[in-house]
């Protein structure tokens, strides 16, 4: 897909289809007035017939509109102008996007980025319109002998803003937003792909790709030095499985200064999590292929960060293995020693992923980053808590709780910030061990964060249980991608390169 930016009027423009607005009761956008003035009134009398009332998800395709010069015009709903904000704005563009693709018009141009919403700059709507056309149009059909066929695809699309004056910052915004949607493209192909396919050694093999394509350093560290390192913890999660451990580690450079203190992602890279000896129940056991999108997403960051450029300083860790029933998988009661020198008693083989980030989360220490963000699919009381909707928030520093928050409202990938209070440390009591690897079925989301922060104590540190947001069941079953545009806006906003 081609992308670019155009200013000009709607009905001067040379295109297979323009596309506009209309809010309901039939109030035509100013693009669309300026379509229907020149046309003497042919939007108005079709909208007045009762063809297109306005309401939120609707639309009409036009052909041949007069004193136009493009083929055809697409009116898209956009509800009530009063409350047209955000939400409704990405709506429509993703309403706007799937009609034009249906059309049979090979390129479009669409003039909703002109529509003010309201605390929202051009900026924003250019990249929210970049990331959404790229998100309607993703499919994954690598595995299907018989590709799903769209009669003369969309090949080109133009973006339209009002003034000549806003082509050179919403240019700057198009290719932020092309860049995030990269990183998500790349998120949810990781997660879609099958437990077979996607192994420990595949994410590691994509990490080093990523640093070819970049000029980024990548190591990968095998389970020999997990061993020298003490990480006793990751390795016990590994037993069970025939696929050799991986502990990814890649460095993007881009600050001034070389030396500056790096942010540092951590991604629960768990391929395939069959629950090991605690076995999950059969029905969508499947959707475990989904439990390394921590992974997933912290390489689709650092893919979006690396493309744009940014001058910070990003270390990624990917711990990944499959967690699988085995005779020399770990048993619950087993007492391991963790990274950090802490003893962990596993109650439940099915708490694997916490066992896997703890000992990356004690590696992170070396970096002496200026704040460390893990990313996991950790709990399924966090679905139950939050549903799919929001990711649940935890932070030992809330300036860093509160930019992450304000960065997925940006972004319209949400969090929301649940609590990390020492009074729940007493769940976590083992009489064998520093610590039991579960809590019970009582804030069993926040029972987790609270065993993550034991790991996190030298330096600022928040984590994002995505367990329900990092992918979808049902009719929609596949990867979302998220949190990479929230995780993308943070570091956009920290490198002041976020208007």
């Amino acid at each position: 897909m081609e992308f670019s930016i155009k200013s000009g009027s709607p009905e001067k423009q040379r295109s297979a289809c323009v596309v506009v607005g209309v809010f309901e009761n039939r109030k035509l956008t100013l693009p669309a007035g300026s379509i229907d003035k020149v046309a003497n009134g042919y939007l108005s009398e079709i909208i007045r017939r009762g063809d297109m009332d306005g309401k939120a998800g609707s639309s009409l395709l036009l052909h041949a509109v007069p004193a136009t010069q493009c083929d055809r015009v697409l009116l898209i709903g956009l509800g009530k102008e009063k409350e047209f904000r955000e939400k409704e704005y990405c709506t429509a563009v993703r309403n706007a996007i799937k009609a034009l693709n249906e059309t049979g018009a090979t390129d479009g141009t669409l003039f909703l980025t002109t529509i003010a919403v309201r605390k929202c700059s051009i900026d924003w709507r250019i990249r929210q319109a970049a990331i959404i056309a790229q998100e309607t149009l993703y499919r994954f059909e690598q595995f299907k002998s018989k590709k799903s066929k769209v009669r003369r695809p969309l090949r080109k699309l133009a973006f339209n803003v009002d003034r000549r004056s806003e082509l050179k910052q919403a240019e700057n915004a198009l290719a932020q937003g092309l860049a995030i949607a990269e990183g998500v493209t790349l998120a949810r192909t990781l997660g879609n792909l099958p437990g077979n396919v996607c192994t420990p050694g595949y994410l590691a093999d994509t990490a080093l790709q990523i640093a070819r394509d970049h000029a980024l350093d990548c190591q990968i560290i095998e389970r020999a030095e997990m061993e020298t390192l003490g990480m006793h913890s990751l390795l016990s999660v590994a037993k069970g499985s025939r696929q050799p451990p991986k502990l990814v580690v890649v460095h993007y450079r881009g600050a001034q200064d070389a030396k500056e203190k790096p942010m540092v992602l951590i991604g629960k890279g768990i391929t395939f999590d069959s629950g090991g000896i605690s076995l999950k129940p059969g029905p969508e056991m499947d959707e475990m292929k989904f439990d390394m999108c921590g992974a997933a997403s912290v390489l689709g960051t650092l893919k979006a960060v690396a493309r744009m450029q940014l001058p910070i300083n990003l270390t990624v860790l990917v711990p990944t293995t499959e967690n699988m029933p085995d005779g020399a998988a770990s048993k619950p009661g087993d007492i391991v020693t963790s990274m950090s020198g802490q003893t962990i008693e596993i109650l439940n083989t099915d708490a694997e992923g916490r066992l896997i980030l703890c000992d990356a989360l004690t590696y992170a220490e070396r970096f002496e980053p200026q704040a460390v963000i893990d990313v996991a699919t950790l709990t399924g009381a966090c679905v139950i808590a939050l549903g799919h909707v929001a990711s649940g928030l935890f932070a030992n520093n809330d300036g860093l709780a509160r930019d992450l928050l304000q960065a997925g409202d940006e972004a319209q990938d949400r969090a929301w910030q649940m609590p990390l209070w020492d009074e729940y440390q007493d769940l976590l009591k083992s009489n064998f061990a520093d610590m039991a690897n579960i809590g019970g079925r009582a804030a069993g989301s926040v029972s987790a964060a609270c065993f993550l922060s034991r790991f996190a104590k030298k330096f600022e540190w928040a984590h994002l249980d995505i367990a329900g947001t990092a992918w979808k069941s049902g009719a929609d079953k596949g990867a979302t991608g998220r949190p990479v545009p929230l995780l993308a806006h943070y570091l956009l906003k920290r490198a002041g390169k976020l208007n």
